[in-house]
């Protein structure tokens, strides 16, 4: 894949689609496999099966960010799971455009969006290799959480409170 992306402002963000289901798993179990995490299709990465209806019409957004010619270089989804709660789920970039800032500025439009909808608390899972992705969280105000249900994917909770 040839990405052209310059800097941040080279990309576009839209809200994704079913139709855009194939190259989001895609681009979900290769960065898993590339930290040595197993995709799981059956279970945790079941809402990929049907991106509409679990994000989108279920009072969430799911994203993907794209070059200028179509190229996928990232996602983030924001997962209902109470009235007030959400959870940040699928944030992956293409090995390519990390370290630029896209995270920071995709985790930012993220928490907006969370805003905008009516969630007071974002969550997320993670696991402990990811450690780029649990610095940018915890530099963002996400703080470690106990929870009781936990996959077997995930080792580390993080939780932010969006009012106070």
């Amino acid at each position: 894949m040839n990405i052209n992306i310059q800097s941040i402002n080279d990309r576009i963000i839209r809200v994704a689609s079913n139709s855009d289901r194939e190259r989001v798993i895609a681009l979900v179990f290769s960065v898993l496999s590339e930290y040595g995490l197993p995709p799981d299709p059956e279970s945790i990465d079941s809402d990929l099966n049907d991106i509409e209806n679990n994000y989108i019409h279920s009072g969430g957004i799911f994203e993907l960010i794209e070059d200028q010619k179509g190229n996928l270089l990232g996602t983030y989804g924001l997962y209902p799971l109470e009235k007030d709660i959400c959870e940040l789920r699928k944030m992956y970039f293409v090995p390519q455009i990390r370290g630029r800032g896209l995270g920071r500025h995709t985790l930012e439009r993220a928490v907006s969006h969370a805003r905008r909808l009516g969630f007071k608390t974002v969550v997320l899972e993670t696991n402990s290799v990811l450690k780029e992705a649990i610095r940018l969280y915890t530099r963002f105000g996400f703080v470690p959480m106990q929870t009781k249900h936990i996959s077997a994917r995930v080792d580390q909770t993080y939780i932010l409170k969006l009012t106070e």
